[in-house]
């Protein structure tokens, strides 16, 4: 069943699409069906894209190497990521990160200068999120670190095909512990969101987003003020999801082919 969003003006013009990268382009090691087609009727429709992703575990330069090896052929300036978004804030608050990230991103951050003042940044640290780099995050907000959270995300489906545990309840326990409120990089920050729009010279108001995450893909999305935002039963959604969270889907549908179609149509 499609789920609008109630007292929500869907008529304007759609003049740049966001899309979501894991559970909608790909999953694990191999591209889901159609996806590679359906962003090129996108792009030969003469709309901009730009892939939003809240996957912290790849630097930014990694990930556009293993897309390329999926066979997607993404330009860096099309590709944003909450690691990229992290490195603009520490560089205009002149901070200075402490990382709590995965071992394969710390990358990100290494030719940073030092900065003033301190930041604790927290992403998907994987089997990283022992209590020892728990506490040394702790210690470090208790000392005056501000709380970047690259994302908050609850879950993430798994090269398992389960789903598992993201760093939403990581972020939690440092907010809980700390009294401080993660400022969150990623999706769904209204900037992050801003930030991707902006490179390619469109209005929220003209944007749709496509995502498999309810909460932080579609409702974020709204909240930030696009003027549509597309559910996929791909990935990481389960039955029910397009009416957990407000606002609710402008349309839930079945991938991303359906989604590019969906985008065409309603152009």
């Amino acid at each position: 069943m499609i789920e609008r969003p109630k007292a929500r003006n869907v008529t304007g013009m759609i003049r740049g699409v966001l899309l979501d990268l894991a559970g909608v382009v790909y999953e694990g090691d191999h591209v889901l069906p159609g996806a590679i087609d359906a962003i090129a009727r996108l792009h030969e429709a003469g709309l901009p894209l730009r892939f939003v992703t809240n996957t912290t575990t790849k630097t930014k330069a990694a990930l556009l190497a293993r897309l390329k090896k999926l066979g997607l052929e993404i330009t860096g300036d099309e590709l944003f990521t909450p690691g990229q978004a992290a490195r603009a804030w520490l560089t205009a608050h002149d901070a200075s990160p402490v990382l709590l990230v995965h071992p394969n991103l710390e990358g990100e951050f290494a030719d940073l200068p030092h900065g003033a003042t301190r930041a604790v940044v927290i992403g998907d640290a994987g089997e990283a999120f022992t209590y020892a780099n728990l506490n040394h995050a702790f210690r470090a907000l208790v000392d005056g670190a501000t709380l970047l959270a690259l994302a908050k995300n609850r879950t993430f489906k798994g090269d398992d095909g389960l789903l598992t545990l993201d760093a939403g309840a990581f972020v939690a326990a440092l907010e809980y512990s700390s009294g401080l409120e993660a400022i969150v990089l990623g999706k769904p920050s209204p900037d992050f969101y801003a930030g991707a729009l902006a490179s390619m010279d469109c209005s929220p108001q003209d944007a749709v987003m496509v995502g498999d995450d309810a909460e932080a893909d579609v409702a974020g999305a709204l909240r930030a003020r696009l003027a549509k935002a597309l559910l996929v039963r791909t990935g990481k959604y389960r039955d029910g999801d397009e009416s957990r969270f407000e606002p609710r889907p402008t349309a839930t549908i079945a991938d991303l082919t359906a989604a590019a179609a969906w985008i065409l149509e309603h152009r």
